[in-house]
């Protein structure tokens, strides 16, 4: 044996390494100027060196050694290292090649223009995720929604809260989640108006409406957010409970029966800032300003941009009357209200709500001027400071949500004082907290893996791009590129997060979603929820994978993620992740 090696060298064929090397690389791409590496692990030390190849020439154009990682691996794998190839800028398509082994990386981009197409793929899931007319699908669902509970009206009675987002695999529908994205949305658009397409219309369907497709996407959540909030002192938080979860279905063809029927009524559960259930799990409350807060600051954004950009001051001054209502009601009931549940323990159970008063605050203030709107932002900014899930390892499911505070940005872009400082200084404490976890894995990744631990990333790399909007401040750039490229594939197991990008790359495939589980159907853009710990997978109630695990090779213990309809805790795409991901994903297109 050992004279055939020999006779190998001499020939100069590679030789197999007897452990298999991992490369893992940003799929997606890269943009010229910005930091680029590629992690390598296996079980045995690399004593090679690596090639960065023209992937159409096959020519080497810089040769890299593997630098050991100080940081500690994950599981079964012993040694990590980084390959930096940032000086690389030319554009053009590459991958990466161990000297000796020839273990390959997936072929990548370097190009200025990377990401532009991918913003519209995550408003395309979006317009997946529609309830009432769902244009991909070309059906009507769920008309009869819905029948009142907890409200001002006796129990049962008829409700028109039909419109709005599925939640996510399931058909459930939040103003938890729905506010955020639709506010999330509107930013993205204030911050980059130039980098949306006008390729769908108000419906969805393939006919440019003279409209950015993320406003109309926003506009879906504005009007549902108006039926939810029919009067002053009135606001739906909730539509169906886990009564939804009887198995795969077409929305249309809903069996799931809420008391009147399959395919019929279903329960609409109006804030009253009370604990709720129906049955014996009961939701913590103590107001309902986390919803009015930020629903008010979505339609404050959107009284600003549907008066200026799209010249249309009817539906402006619409929301603007929301806007001072929603504040109004969360001002008066100050507290949170969660989601509700019925037969099942799991429920939204956020337990913040100041940053989304400041939010509220500061929005109504910047399309006000009114001095009142911004004492109470200022009040609200410092009530919320830090507080956040950064500093933590573990937390409730969306306890701190959302998981970055939009109101600080707000505030700030509002403010010519010496406060912005301090709201500079709260979103830097939350970057340093995550940086501090990130040197703890070879990765460099600053999140706690909880439930949703794709939203926390999205998030993270959010608040880093909107410190660098309020200060210029760049140092922490090249910590946001490693959150992306973790999401692109830069991970364990070199897969991205988000369905469907890049094509013909490593994705989400086998989705926890009805719509993939009947019709076998790929809808590009959705960012599924993303690893958690093993002690949180092992934990969950009737969570069983349906095939062989695909990555069992490099799976570990502390942090899981299956590709697999069976895994809803870590492949189950997300309406608000996805919509969360579209500044961060906006961004990158942009530079």
């Amino acid at each position: 044996m050992l004279m055939l090696v020999v006779s190998m060298v001499l020939a100069g064929a590679r030789v197999p390494e007897t452990e298999p090397l991992h490369l893992r690389i940003n799929q997606a791409g890269y943009l010229p100027g910005e930091s680029k590496s590629c992690i390598v692990f296996s079980r045995e030390p690399v004593r090679e060196k690596f090639h960065l190849l023209e992937a159409e020439t096959g020519l080497s154009v810089l040769t890299l050694k593997a630098v050991p990682s100080k940081a500690p691996g994950w599981g079964s794998f012993d040694y990590y290292y980084e390959l930096d190839f940032s000086r690389v800028e030319t554009p053009g398509r590459y991958y990466l090649e161990g000297a000796r082994s020839g273990a390959r990386s997936g072929t990548f981009a370097i190009s200025g223009k990377a990401y532009d197409q991918y913003p519209g793929l995550l408003l395309g899931f979006m317009r997946q995720q529609r309830c009432g007319y769902n244009p991909f699908l070309d059906v009507v669902c769920h008309p009869r929604d819905g029948r009142s509970f907890y409200g001002p009206m006796p129990d049962s009675s008829y409700v028109d809260v039909s419109g709005g987002w599925h939640d996510a695999g399931d058909q459930l529908k939040y103003l938890i989640t729905a506010s955020y994205a639709t506010g999330h949305m509107l930013l993205a658009y204030e911050l980059y108006p130039d980098c949306f397409e006008d390729l769908c219309n108000a419906l969805g369907q393939a006919l440019p409406n003279g409209i950015p497709d993320v406003l109309d996407e926003a506009r879906w959540g504005l009007d549902w957010i108006h039926k939810l909030h029919p009067k002053p002192g009135q606001l739906v938080h909730q539509v169906a409970d886990d009564r939804d979860h009887v198995g795969w279905k077409m929305p249309d063809e809903d069996p799931s029966d809420y008391g009147w029927g399959k395919n019929s009524y279903r329960a609409a559960y109006f804030a009253n800032g009370k604990p709720q259930g129906l049955r014996k799990y009961q939701s913590e409350a103590t107001g309902v300003s986390n919803l009015a807060g930020r629903s008010a600051a979505a339609m404050a954004l959107a009284a600003r941009i549907w008066k200026m950009d799209l010249q249309d001051p009817v539906f402006a001054e619409k929301c603007l009357e929301a806007a001072r209502t929603l504040y109004s009601l969360g001002k008066e009931n100050e507290g949170f209200q969660q989601g509700n549940s019925y037969g099942a323990p799991y429920r939204y159970g956020e337990e913040t709500w100041a940053d989304d008063m400041e939010w509220g605050a500061a929005e109504l203030y910047k399309t006000t001027g009114e001095e009142e709107y911004l004492q109470d932002a200022l009040r609200y900014a410092r009530m919320a400071g830090t507080v956040s899930w950064m500093p933590l390892d573990t937390a409730k499911h969306y306890q701190y949500y959302p998981f970055v505070n939009l109101g600080h940005y707000a505030l700030h872009s509002a403010l010519e004082s010496p406060f912005r400082d301090s709201l500079e200084s709260y979103y830097r404490s939350g970057i340093e907290d995550c940086l501090l976890r990130a040197a703890r894995n070879p990765y460099g990744i600053g999140i706690p893996f909880i439930w949703c631990s794709n939203n926390l990333l999205t998030s993270l790399a959010g608040q880093i791009i909107l410190y660098e909007h309020m200060t210029g401040d760049r140092s922490y750039h090249p910590f946001l590129v490693e959150q992306r490229d973790w999401l692109f594939g830069r991970n364990p197991w070199g897969t991205s997060m988000f369905t469907g990008i890049p094509e013909g790359g490593e994705y989400p495939v086998d989705v926890h979603t009805s719509i993939y589980a009947l019709t076998g159907k790929e809808v590009a853009g959705g960012l599924v929820d993303g690893p958690v710990y093993g002690t949180i997978y092992r934990s969950l109630l009737g969570l069983a994978l349906n095939d062989e695990d695909e990555f069992a090779e490099v799976q570990n213990p502390f942090v899981v993620y299956h590709d697999d309809m069976g895994d809803y805790s870590t492949n189950e795409p997300t309406m608000d992740g996805t919509a969360g991901a579209i500044l961060m994903m906006v961004h990158f297109a942009a530079q």
